[in-house]
């Protein structure tokens, strides 16, 4: 699993264009504030490890948030960070456990379309911290 995590003081996205079949037809856009934004890419090799990656995913977005004193969170699918891929019925449920996890201890999560690409709007802070990239 890759996390390229960035708290941004603004985020907008909307859908752009669906890229699996079998997820249902999507317009929309939104946005959040203050937020700690996770680009994340499931790895092939993270379906044998799939309960620690959750894990690890959860403490390390908690982790940036309580630098940075918020509980939003997004979380957007970017298969862009390594070179191989989960099936993504693999992905999808690891992203709804780690929706469920956050939840569960008082965050807000918002998660842009999956199986879509999206346009989006990203402001990140200028702290050092505002960008973290993580090898799980």
């Amino acid at each position: 699993m890759k996390l390229l995590m960035f708290y941004a003081p603004h985020f907008w996205y909307r859908t752009f264009e669906k890229t699996l079949d079998h997820v249902p037809d999507r317009d929309e856009e939104a946005e959040c504030r203050d937020a700690v934004v996770v680009f994340y890419h499931a790895e092939a090799h993270d379906e044998d490890r799939r309960d620690k990656v959750v894990v690890k995913w959860v403490k390390n977005i908690k982790w940036l948030a309580r630098k940075f004193g918020t509980e939003a969170v997004v979380l957007h699918s970017f298969n862009h960070l390594a070179s191989t891929k989960a099936h993504a019925e693999t992905t999808q449920g690891m992203v709804n456990e780690v929706k469920e996890r956050l939840a569960r201890t008082g965050f807000q999560v918002m998660e842009t379309p999956f199986g879509y690409l999206n346009e989006w709007k990203i402001h990140v802070a200028g702290d050092s911290l505002a960008k973290v990239f993580k090898d799980i």
